[in-house]
């Protein structure tokens, strides 16, 4: 089984949430995906400013084997993207959960991460 952290939140869209000590919530994809997608070759980041819809599409990852959504865990204010994926979109399969992350969301409401899963039903539903 892929690497899953207990302290993150899941979508079973495969998107990873984690909230930061100033309560920003990072955004990724689990290990899972990047090893489902192969090799990453293109992301598309939402604008920094722009508004995300907790579980509504916010960018497309792109893989040698195909193009998937990206949708945000949390609706908010993009605060950051990783700008390091446009020169380095490999770096979303090297360290998905690190140095791979895609935005972070100054949330308007954090509580809709109760909706999110945790660590072992994201496991137990993606093994299904």
């Amino acid at each position: 089984m892929s690497e899953l952290r207990d302290e993150l939140k899941y979508l079973a869209s495969h998107e990873w949430a984690r909230v930061e000590a100033d309560g920003t919530v990072t955004v990724g994809i689990t290990d899972l995906a990047q090893e489902a997608l192969g090799d990453v070759v293109f992301v598309e980041l939402p604008e920094v400013g722009s508004e995300v819809v907790a579980n509504a599409e916010a960018g497309v990852v792109e893989s040698v084997k195909a193009a998937s959504d990206i949708f945000s865990p949390v609706s908010g204010e993009v605060i950051a993207i990783n700008e390091v994926l446009e020169e380095a979109p490999e770096t979303v399969n090297a360290s998905p959960y690190d140095d791979g992350w895609f935005f972070k969301v100054q949330p308007t409401e954090l509580g809709e991460l109760d909706n999110a899963l945790d660590a072992e039903a994201y496991k137990a539903g993606a093994e299904d």
